[in-house]
């Protein structure tokens, strides 16, 4: 009972936020959805810590049903949705105040917490893919919300890249469906190898089918090109959940495909793996150049995801128990990281109105708390120990060194060492600069601009947790070795 409504409550109560004509006052629409994040995050608890719960609704066919169950890996993910969606709710408070039709905003925002819920307790493919349909659509409207000709260009480009992506889905569960004994999540995969035998060509033309289209989300070239232009005209605390959660759900995707469903063996080796090493290694040095060289402070941050979920998916593409565990590890800390970063470009925003790096000279001066909380997440996404991003990293160059995998096992850490520094280049100078402004900055003109508590404090929370989830990474990296023993 308590799995479903973690899913149902949600969605209903952000459909009757957007039902409500009018609220008496503003206070009583962040009252009602405070209330409902509240709630949605208290039952997405309370079913991670319930065991291998599970829920058949219905069947509509062969291999075809809405079944959702608790596993450790979707445990992984729910955590990492109801604390970045909580924190991004309220920090949204005050940030949506010069935002219009705020009520629209809070109520999809409600709503998409729930079908994430969906998608985390998911237990096979049809319904990971029905909820990761309905996350898509819900999640336009938080893109486009102030309706300009830029939000709507950049919701329906979101919007037409993960149909794409969708539907290359789909065209692999039509497959699975013939050649898998089952399409439940099941550790080590569940292709019938009597029926595929015969027709393995066709079965990997399937499987790179699917991991290209759940990439896409995950922004991996050549179908990256929606962050860059969907981030910069998203409110902040859109931007922060898309970049630190959405994204996340293409990489579950992929790991439930590959590491659920095909097998880890079956790729192992073959021209998969290798085209996918390959456009992953890409996508992570081109989305540090292309944020090298970008000029506009929160579309450098979506180049810089662009990159680092390409760290995600070359550890997943390496097939082996090191990589796999960075890449658990890098989901994680990407989400805090990425999510307090841009809500640190969002708090400069409200109060400055600066959209561009140049712009920020002595911001410093004027908001070191938010500065301070953006430079511990920058250090952390280059690598700097004994942040949280040399954890994760750490392993994904250890699990290149392992594999064996050629040319991979030397390529791969010399690109991703080169990436952290291109990161430092285009992160890092904005806080040197923010502090230190020059001699010829006019400091007599200097104003304390800190937003209010209610959004500086869901920036100290992620700054703490970066720096924590470095220097005590023990039980959650022993928890995913644990994992990772189980489907490889």
């Amino acid at each position: 009972m308590m799995l479903i409504l973690s899913i149902i409550v949600p969605i209903l109560w952000g459909l009757l936020i957007l039902l409500i004509r009018d609220f008496k006052s503003r206070n009583a629409l962040l009252a009602v959805t405070g209330a409902g994040l509240a709630v949605a995050a208290v039952l997405g608890v309370a079913v991670i810590l319930s065991g291998d719960a599970e829920l058949f609704l219905f069947s509509f066919g062969k291999n075809l049903s809405l079944y959702f169950h608790v596993d450790n890996m979707g445990r992984i993910f729910a955590a990492i949705v109801i604390l970045v969606w909580l924190i991004a709710g309220f920090y949204a408070f005050e940030y949506m105040k010069h935002e219009k039709e705020e009520k629209r905003f809070f109520g999809f925002y409600v709503m998409v917490f729930g079908i994430l819920h969906g998608l985390t307790f998911a237990g096979n493919m049809v319904t990971y893919y029905l909820f990761y349909e309905l996350m898509t659509l819900l999640s336009v409207p938080l893109i486009l919300h102030n309706r300009s000709k830029e939000a709507i260009m950049g919701g329906l480009k979101y919007l037409f890249y993960s149909l794409f992506g969708a539907y290359m889905v789909l065209f692999g569960i039509f497959f699975l469906n013939k050649y898998a004994v089952t399409m439940d999540f099941i550790p080590g995969g569940t292709l019938d190898m009597s029926a595929v035998l015969g027709h393995e060509g066709l079965m990997l033309a399937v499987s790179f089918a699917m991991i290209i289209g759940f990439s896409v989300k995950a922004g991996m070239f050549p179908l990256h090109a929606w962050l860059p232009t969907a981030h910069p005209v998203a409110p902040a605390p859109a931007s922060a959940v898309m970049s630190g959660i959405i994204v996340k759900m293409g990489v579950l995707g992929v790991i439930r495909v590959v590491y659920y469903i095909i097998g880890a063996d079956f790729l192992r080796g073959t021209w998969v793996q290798t085209v996918w090493l390959i456009l992953t290694l890409v996508t992570v040095f081109m989305g540090s150049m292309l944020a090298y060289r970008e000029k506009v402070f929160k579309k450098r941050l979506a180049y810089s995801t662009v990159s680092q979920a390409s760290y995600i998916l070359f550890g997943l593409a390496l097939l082996q128990p090191s990589g796999l565990t960075g890449s658990l590890l890098h989901v994680v800390f990407h989400a805090v990281i990425k999510s307090c970063l841009f809500l640190s470009a969002g708090a400069i925003i409200y109060k400055t109105g600066k959209t561009n790096v140049d712009d920020l000279r002595g911001i410093g001066k004027e908001m070191p708390v938010t500065i301070w909380c953006y430079t511990i997440a920058g250090a952390a996404l280059v690598g700097i120990p004994p942040l949280s991003g040399f954890i994760s990293k750490w392993h994904l160059a250890t699990g290149a060194l392992e594999s064996g995998l050629g040319v991979f096992s030397w390529l791969g850490p010399v690109v991703l060492l080169v990436s952290a520094l291109l990161t430092a280049g285009y992160l890092l100078p904005i806080s040197i600069k923010g502090f230190l402004p020059g001699a010829d900055y006019n400091y007599s003109e200097i104003t304390k601009k800190e937003p209010k508590l209610i959004m500086v404090v869901p920036l100290l929370i992620l700054a703490v947790l970066t720096v924590l989830l470095g220097i005590f990474p023990g039980k959650l990296t022993e928890y995913i070795s644990a994992l990772i023993g189980s489907v490889l």
